[in-house]
């Protein structure tokens, strides 16, 4: 099944992230890495945000795969009451998994956020332009082009992870 993740913090980003995929990619291995950008806040005052997207197959089921990402956050600082709009040392969303589309135990596939948020869409267009979005006739880069860049400004962050570079493949 192909995944795509999208993953931010903005309580001490660049470490967090980092630790963040390094358990990634000890799970799930090869992964598809994005730029990383940075972005305001969304829906409450706080820090700014650093986010990409990445992209993998796997045989995990949903449910294991959210087990999984649940314990990669609160193995790194995330409460586990936290609220939606607050600082997070990591988040890490299911934005797309297959061609999954509707709600599977109150999560919403693909995910809302691709079509609203910056930040969502960008790094996910980047890794997979031609990519149809499940029931929609759209591709992401599709979407990307259409999207107002204007009403949320994304920086381009030079970013290493294990002394790469992103964009890449990042590996065990």
């Amino acid at each position: 099944m192909q995944v795509y993740l999208g993953i931010g913090s903005n309580i001490d980003p660049e470490p967090n992230i980092k630790a963040g995929l390094r358990d990634l990619v000890n799970v799930f291995g090869a992964l598809d890495a994005s730029n990383v950008y940075e972005s305001a806040a969304v829906g409450f005052d706080g820090p700014s945000f650093l986010n990409l997207a990445v992209g993998f197959e796997t045989d995990f089921a949903l449910a294991d795969l959210r087990a999984q990402l649940r314990a990669i956050e609160l193995a790194h600082g995330r409460p586990e009451n936290a609220s939606r709009n607050s600082s997070r040392t990591l988040d890490i969303d299911i934005l797309l998994y297959g061609d999954f589309c509707g709600y599977f135990d109150s999560l919403e596939l693909p995910r809302p956020e691709i079509h609203y948020n910056a930040f969502v869409l960008r790094p996910l267009a980047e890794l997979a332009p031609t990519l149809t979005i499940p029931s929609t006739n759209i591709t992401l880069g599709e979407l990307w082009s259409r999207f107002d860049q204007q009403r949320q400004p994304l920086i381009s962050r030079s970013f290493q992870f294990n002394g790469r570079c992103l964009p890449a493949v990042l590996t065990p």
